[in-house]
């Protein structure tokens, strides 16, 4: 589809359900991918080592291991908590995907889904942890003590890093190369996360106070404004009423 002559791109899935794994496996498979599947969580940190995955698919509810339980154990070890995670549930409420977004999961999807939309989910995701320019903005922004680099992917506060997922550095980049200026919550859902307005726009609320969390004595810099979005403030200029 999208792989032409590069390496296949690697999608692990862990869910306990055979039927599911199945599925996915021949479904991502036919999409382009190079798929490995586990109904056991208990291999998956040997199968990481060997399999060498560049997306994450997790169902939340297993037992042994939890998605969310997997999704921090990811976001934990530094040689992949960069990539893309996505999970699965169950149930659609909103508390089981506020979790799932604050252990640091960049996607969710109900169950039943559509194949069709987990695969342009997973697509897009992975575009966005390859994509390595944006057009008409810096690689490289530094505000104040904070310095954010597109090319190294990193965040450096005060000369010292500071470990993001995928979706926080995206966010904090954005804020950041537009400061001054307010961005609308569906604005950044779009943005950041692709999607149309009619998302949930508590997703936005979770990642921002996960980025404010990181920033610790620059959270300030992110203004709220209420019943509207986000600006990052510039420390040069009087903040706006």
């Amino acid at each position: 589809m999208f792989m032409n002559a590069e390496p296949k791109l690697r999608v692990l899935v862990v869910d306990d359900e055979p039927d599911v794994t199945e599925l996915l496996d021949y479904r991502l498979q036919q999409a382009g991918y190079s798929v490995k599947t586990l109904n056991d969580p208990l291999h998956f940190v040997s199968t990481v080592r060997d399999f060498a995955p560049d997306l994450f698919i997790f169902d939340i509810m297993m037992p042994e291991l939890t998605g969310l339980q997997l999704a921090r154990m990811v976001r934990g070890d530094p040689k992949v908590k960069h990539l893309p995670i996505l999970l699965l549930t169950a149930r659609n409420e909103a508390e089981d995907r506020v979790k799932g977004l604050e252990t640091g999961a960049d996607d969710y999807l109900a169950k039943p889904f559509d194949v069709r939309e987990l695969l342009l989910r997973v697509q897009r995701l992975l575009e966005r942890s390859r994509a390595k320019d944006e057009p008409n903005e810096p690689h490289r922004i530094q505000i104040a003590g904070l310095i954010i680099d597109d090319q190294q992917h990193e965040l450096l506060m005060d000369g010292n890093p500071v470990t993001l997922t995928a979706t926080e550095f995206r966010l904090l980049k954005l804020l950041m190369a537009r400061k001054g200026r307010v961005q609308t919550r569906e604005h950044l859902l779009v943005s950041v996360w692709r999607y149309d307005a009619e998302i949930e726009t508590r997703t936005v609320d979770t990642h921002i106070r996960r980025v404010r969390e990181k920033l610790g004595s620059y959270a300030d810099l992110i203004e709220t404004i209420r019943g509207v979005g986000y600006r990052f403030i510039d420390p040069d200029r009087p903040a706006q009423s």
